[in-house]
């Protein structure tokens, strides 16, 4: 199967129906990452094949948790992911990827521009320092930073209603004991993406 194939099967797997004009931007997507990866090592996945499955298809697994969202931050989006293959599958929602190094933010731009996506921004900052101007319905990250510090890092950007989901290869005890369960709220859900045999599982954080 070519990877126009294997990304609309894997897309099947996890419930999600796409227009063939997003199917063709997730694979530009791809190929300008694996691209750029030769030269600047933005992801430690090589091959266009496991690119797709751990980059397009993992980010992608996040798409049914979201509904019918309006604005989402992606934390610490590296290569732009999830956020690019998100927004990409997602236009009716706004993007916005944060990013503290240049060389990643960069390729983001340019992704951006590559692909004609227009409902994505990229932001060269440290969260902590970022102020959104409007409210979030969602803060995600994508194997950002432990729990709690995730958690204490973007505090300051929720609002009544604002949830954080971070995609995991599994919630450590540890985590959980540190997370103040006085301010948090937390559920975990293992989730099953196409091709990927290791633990996958969502958290998804409320304040109380």
């Amino acid at each position: 199967m070519n990877l126009s194939g294997e990304l609309r099967a894997g897309t099947e797997a996890l419930g999600l129906t796409l227009h063939q004009s997003q199917y063709d931007r997730l694979l530009e997507y791809l190929q300008l990452l694996e691209k750029w990866n030769q030269v600047y090592n933005l992801t430690a996945i090589q091959g266009l094949p496991r690119m797709l499955t751990y980059h397009l298809l993992d980010s992608l697994s996040l798409m049914p948790r979201l509904g019918d969202c309006h604005k989402v931050i992606d934390v610490g989006s590296g290569a732009g992911l999830p956020g690019i293959p998100l927004a990409i599958a997602m236009p009716n929602s706004l993007w916005i990827m944060i990013d503290s190094n240049a060389r990643k933010t960069r390729f983001i731009r340019q992704a951006i521009a590559h692909c004609g996506i227009r409902n994505a921004q990229v932001v060269q900052s440290r969260v902590q320092d970022y102020h959104a101007p409007d409210r979030l319905d969602f803060v995600v990250s994508r194997a950002y930073a432990p729990l709690v510090e995730f958690c204490d890092s973007v505090a300051h950007l929720l609002e009544p209603g604002t949830r954080m989901i971070t995609m995991k290869t599994g919630l450590s005890q540890q985590e959980v004991q540190q997370l103040d369960t006085n301010r948090f709220a937390f559920e975990e859900e293992t989730i099953k993406v196409p091709g990927i045999s290791e633990t996958r599982s969502l958290v998804t954080i409320s304040s109380l």
